[in-house]
């Protein structure tokens, strides 16, 4: 049993976790940012 990772894989491997993070990123950001909206608007009543 070998234990090689072939570098198209390796490369595949590492650009799906690129985009991942990148989506994760962007939603988390939009989260956050719904969320400080909704704090401010509470605060000015």
């Amino acid at each position: 049993m070998n234990t090689y990772i072939f570098f198209n894989d390796a490369l595949q491997m590492l650009v799906n976790a690129y985009l991942v993070s990148a989506i994760l990123l962007i939603a988390a950001s939009g989260i956050g940012l719904a969320v400080i909206e909704t704090i401010e608007k509470s605060g000015e009543r």
